[in-house]
């Protein structure tokens, strides 16, 4: 009898186990997550602040390891999109800027001095991603079958060059600059009268060293102070001509695999994760809630004052008011009438509308 009772045990616990193996899917012991620049990026950072909250708040059963430097992708930034969907890749916190070949919608926040035209540019950047326009983005995102889990940011653009000052757009003229190779940048630049050059970011500070390029554009926090810019370039023009927003994403089967339990922790580190990644992008240049943020969570980094730190390292900075950012608003409206037609005139009257709700 005693025989029989271990068995009827022993077969209950494998049903049960069973049971909870389909509801919950089996884990990977290693999920891998793929950012384009280095750890110490404020895009690289708010990718391991993501990863080390889900293995908290999941006790260990979710594992994520971020794979840096465009590692997964062979460098390659603008194939990342491809192999999540493939499932070579299964979470990525991706730019905006590198899907928008594939999705272009996503080309909305790269339309030259849409978003810096505003009396506020970060309230401006936020009423769009959780107004009409961002649900059309994520949509447009969903539709090529993987998951949107939440946004994150890398921060407005800004331009640094070895040759300066620049305070119009006669100053760009034959200028090489370094661009990523999304179609829109190259027609932002050359209506600029600059000669981009696309270089993918892997091989870019080589450019710089070899002083193939004049200069290149990227955020000031996320990018060119953990890259020490000034090593290269001695001016940086603070013009915000666009913003590059970053989408957490996950390949759709790896997703449907969690449990429901899961997907939602997951989800709450999502928005933990897009506070942080903000307050690092906006640290500086903002009314100060960002520093206060990061105070808040005890997360606030070594460098709390951006302007000084370049200055510090003799860059000048030329910073634009709203006169010197009409000029070049007005230097690029051919280019936004061109890619308002690409993009969707809807989805660019509601990020328009969603913007005009805060001013």
């Amino acid at each position: 009898m005693t025989h029989f009772i271990r068995k009827a045990l022993l077969s209950l616990v494998c049903v049960l186990f069973m049971a909870t193996q389909a509801q919950a899917g089996f884990y990977k012991k290693e999920y891998k997550l793929s950012v384009v620049p280095g750890l110490g990026s404020g895009w690289g950072m708010s990718a391991v602040y993501f990863a080390d909250l889900v293995k908290e708040k999941t006790q260990g059963r979710i594992n994520i390891k971020v794979y840096a430097g465009a590692q997964l992708m062979a460098g390659k930034q603008t194939s990342e999109l491809l192999l999540l969907r493939n499932g070579s890749i299964d979470f990525a916190l991706a730019s905006t800027i590198n899907w928008s070949p594939q999705v272009k919608e996503l080309n909305l926040t790269a339309l030259p001095f849409f978003v810096a035209n505003n009396p506020d540019r970060y309230k401006a950047m936020d009423a769009i991603e959780s107004g009409k326009a961002g649900k059309m983005m994520i949509e447009a995102i969903e539709k090529t079958k993987v998951k949107f889990i939440g946004w994150a940011e890398n921060g407005f653009r800004e331009l640094t060059v070895s040759k300066g000052p620049i305070n119009t757009p006669d100053d760009m003229k034959g200028m090489k600059l370094r661009v990523c190779g999304t179609p829109i940048f190259a027609d932002i630049f050359t209506a600029l009268g600059a000669n981009p050059q696309a270089i993918n970011w892997s091989e870019a500070v080589t450019g710089f060293q070899q002083g193939i390029v004049d200069g290149q554009e990227n955020p000031t926090n996320g990018i060119n102070i953990p890259l020490k810019v000034w090593t290269w370039h001695k001016y940086l023009i603070d013009w915000h001509y666009m913003i590059d927003p970053l989408l957490l994403t996950a390949n759709q089967n790896v997703w449907k695999n969690f449990s429901k339990e899961d997907q939602e922790i997951i989800l709450e580190c999502a928005a933990l994760a897009e506070k942080y990644s903000k307050a690092l992008s906006r640290l500086g240049f903002d009314d100060g809630s960002s520093l206060a943020y990061l105070q808040s969570i005890g997360k606030v980094p070594e460098i709390t004052d951006p302007y000084k730190v370049l200055e510090d390292n003799g860059m000048s900075v030329i910073r634009f008011d709203e006169q010197k950012i009409k000029l070049f608003y007005d230097a690029t409206e051919s280019v936004r009438i061109k890619w308002t037609s690409q993009i969707g005139e809807d989805l660019v009257s509601a990020a328009q509308a969603d913007m005009n709700s805060v001013k």
